[in-house]
């Protein structure tokens, strides 16, 4: 019984430790809008979080969530393909304080094309998502964060072997807010 007495303090004295220097910032809770375009492709355009914890690399690691859709983009008032990318992302900030600081992230996810008649059934139209990220986030004086970065999704496929609108490099530019800065 004294053993786990032990462990328990131990463990307790950890967490209250890692998470004492982290009591005086607040997390960075980045909300806004990403506008995404595919090389030779659709202009695909969503909702982007991205989350960064006071005692995990403060303003240094990033994860994030992100919905980018053609829907928002070409496919409005179109017959473009409806497809839609839901993201997950780990992202490393280089040079914090600075106004200007380059980036990388890491994204995984899904993706689905919907090809809305029965005629392209038999054709693959849903892929996990892998992609390299790196890019330079712009700091404002206000809470306002602008990032430009360049991607490359490691898998694609031809229409046959995996979704076929799914192309390898794209370009986004994402509008952010932090909502827990005054």
């Amino acid at each position: 019984m004294p053993k786990h007495s032990t462990l328990c303090g131990f463990l307790l004295l950890f967490f209250v430790g890692l998470t004492l220097p982290g009591l005086a910032q607040k997390p960075i809770l980045d909300v806004g809008l990403r506008l995404q375009k595919t090389l030779n492709l659709y202009n695909e355009n969503g909702l982007s979080v991205q989350y960064s914890h006071p005692t995990l690399c403060y303003d240094k690691l990033y994860f994030g969530l992100n919905y980018v859709t053609s829907r928002l983009g070409t496919a409005i008032n179109s017959n473009a393909i409806k497809q839609d990318n839901f993201i997950l992302s780990g992202t490393w900030m280089f040079r914090p304080q600075h106004v200007v600081r380059p980036f990388v992230r890491l994204n995984t996810g899904y993706f689905h094309a919907d090809y809305e008649y029965a005629i392209f059934d038999d054709l693959d139209n849903t892929s996990m998502l892998l992609s390299p990220e790196g890019g330079v986030c712009i700091e404002t004086h206000l809470p306002l964060k602008i990032s430009l970065s360049m991607g490359y999704n490691v898998i694609t496929g031809n229409g046959v072997n995996g979704a076929g609108t799914l192309f390898p490099l794209y370009f986004q530019t994402t509008l952010s807010w932090n909502v827990f800065k005054k």
